[in-house]
């Protein structure tokens, strides 16, 4: 896809916009999901299994115990360990066996068993996705809004590829239709400007002049309307950030963090902050279904894409200025494929693009 020209067009049999980025940290798992039992997830395709160490940390290994190719997640957490449900071998945060029963003598010392690097913060447990390093860097970290913010956090997927899948959460144009009285496309549109900007890992969208947003969940947000300060985000490797301040008393902002599944199949771990005059059980109480059913909208509409791009042997886009994100995503993720970029990297970059749309 052409990101530098306003009208790039893709029509390649078997093209899928599908870029795999392996030396990266992905979302696996909130930290209660983590309980006393090994939890099995999957992470382009390659099984894996998350549980607790004796430090109570975040562990990941691959899902097949060393012995003989059983899934250790069908076994249990003991002492620290996953233990395997065929022959009751143990295996460690670092994949070592710490238990091999009825074996009489030393148990081998070298990992028997991948793992992968942990980290857990703000609730969520992330996990690099090439086993047996070091990484280099760290996790994409929340910002730190301060106090007076309630947080909601949920788990959704998605059948599409992470590519089509965060285009989607920062797409404005289509909300209006696809979302018509939901959000937006409910009453006249309104002519605002789009200023679009990179820096090394992420791009961003600045949405200036526009209103509150037409529609019910604009309306739960700011019953007195006013003036909205938008921005979208995308942030290497799998981050979508869409952010809202409606007037000086309203301020959220969402961080969804996108794991490829499956080529065609993403989860999407959502952490939604937000600071309101109205009592917040009340502001989640209200939007929740609200928010639940729009994103429904959306995933019965990546389904379909997916399906037709399948259909017809590959996908066929056609670009112009007013998708934004679209193109900017895809190549920063195959430059990051290719090396050339990395998660991290978030030097200045002079490319700026300015557009004016009707929302």
């Amino acid at each position: 896809m052409d990101s530098e020209t306003p009208l790039g067009v893709i029509q390649a049999t078997g093209h899928r916009s599908i870029a795999r980025l392996s030396n990266a940290w992905y979302v696996l798992a909130t930290s209660g999901e983590l309980t006393n039992k090994p939890l099995a997830r999957t992470l382009y395709g390659m099984p894996l299994v998350l549980f607790r160490d004796v430090a109570l940390r975040p562990a990941a290994l691959l899902d097949r115990c060393a012995h003989r190719n059983a899934p250790l997640s069908l076994g249990r957490c003991e002492a620290g360990t996953v233990e395997c449900a065929y022959h009751g071998w143990r295996f460690d945060a670092a994949g070592r066996a710490a238990r091999i029963p009825s074996l009489i003598g030393p148990h081998p010392e070298r990992s028997l068993v991948p793992s992968f690097a942990t980290r857990e913060q703000a609730g969520l447990v992330w996990v690099y996705a090439t086993p047996n390093i070091a990484p280099t860097h760290e996790p994409f970290e929340l910002a730190d809004l301060g106090p007076g913010y309630a947080t909601v956090t949920r788990m959704v997927e998605a059948s599409g590829t992470l590519h089509a899948t965060v285009e989607n959460a920062l797409d404005v144009p289509h909300t209006g239709f696809l979302h018509r009285g939901l959000f937006r496309g409910a009453g006249k549109t309104n002519r605002i400007r789009a200023v679009v900007t990179r820096a090394g890992d992420r791009v961003q969208t600045e949405y200036i002049g526009e209103p509150r947003p037409e529609g019910l969940l604009g309306r739960l947000l700011s019953p007195s309307g006013g003036v909205v300060t938008h921005y979208d985000r995308f942030i290497l490797p799998c981050v979508a950030e869409v952010e809202y301040r409606i007037g000086a008393e309203n301020h959220i902002l969402v961080s969804a963090m996108a794991t490829p599944v499956e080529d065609t199949l993403t989860r999407l771990f959502a952490v939604i902050r937000f600071r309101t005059r109205l009592p917040a059980w009340l502001v989640k109480q209200v939007l929740e279904p609200i928010a639940l059913r729009i994103f429904a909208q959306d995933a019965r509409m990546l389904e379909r894409q997916t399906a037709a791009a399948a259909r017809f042997g590959g996908e066929h886009y056609m670009s112009t200025e007013l998708d934004l994100m679209g193109p900017q995503i895809w190549r920063l993720l195959r430059q990051a494929e290719l090396g050339k970029t990395r998660p991290g990297n978030d030097e200045p970059d002079s490319w700026r693009r300015e557009v004016e749309l009707e929302v």
